[in-house]
């Protein structure tokens, strides 16, 4: 009994404290999720994107590539910081889910659950004094819903970031395409990215 509470808390522990440390196995991570295809994205990461999700109580829950986070644990908002020569900044997160409704027919996706410009790099932590375009949406997969992955993803920001109008706050964030809009606004390939899954609550 003793064993088995201690590695429950072990787990526990895991799942708090547990972040991306190898960019080779956050690529292979996101190969063996099939992210690269399903995004239509060339994903050759140069840095780690750490992203941590809040809690009411306890530590934050910081993701590894495919960590499953129970769903009243995702309200965020996350804080985001990056590991590696990646410069100052301006830089671009984008958070999408391609699996809605459901990861068999995704007729909805993708789901824009973040989009934020100008972040800028202090000693890792990434922070911006902008409001977001798209601000973070906490995951809401459907009863019945396998679980859906909830894919974040770091860019350089563009010129043509700035200026962009193809999407504002009001725009609707199903049937969205972030290789299209990284493609239309020049961000170029992520140069990082996480994702966690999500299953119904």
């Amino acid at each position: 009994m003793y064993l088995s509470h201690f590695a429950s808390l072990f787990s526990l522990a895991l799942v708090a404290v547990g972040q991306d440390v190898s960019i080779r196995a956050v690529k292979k991570a996101f190969s063996d999720a099939d992210i690269p295809a399903d995004l239509d994205i060339v994903f050759n990461p140069t840095a780690l994107l750490e992203v941590s999700l809040p809690q009411a109580t306890g530590p934050p829950i910081t993701l590894h590539a495919g960590i499953n986070v129970p769903r009243n644990d995702t309200a965020g908002p996350p804080t985001f910081h990056v590991v590696g020569n990646v410069g100052p900044g301006p830089f671009v997160v984008a958070t999408v889910d391609p699996d809605a409704p459901t990861p068999q027919a995704p007729t909805s996706a993708q789901i824009r659950h973040f989009l934020g410009g100008n972040f800028v790099n202090h000693g890792g932590l990434l922070t911006n004094s902008t409001p977001a375009i798209s601000e973070f949406r906490q995951p809401t997969p459907p009863a019945g819903s396998d679980a859906h992955r909830y894919i974040f993803l770091l860019f350089k920001q563009s010129p043509e970031f700035a200026t962009q109008t193809l999407v504002n706050s009001t725009t609707s964030v199903s049937l969205f395409n972030i290789s299209q809009f990284a493609s239309a606004v020049d961000l170029g390939n992520p140069i990082a990215g996480t994702f966690m899954l999500v299953a119904p609550a």
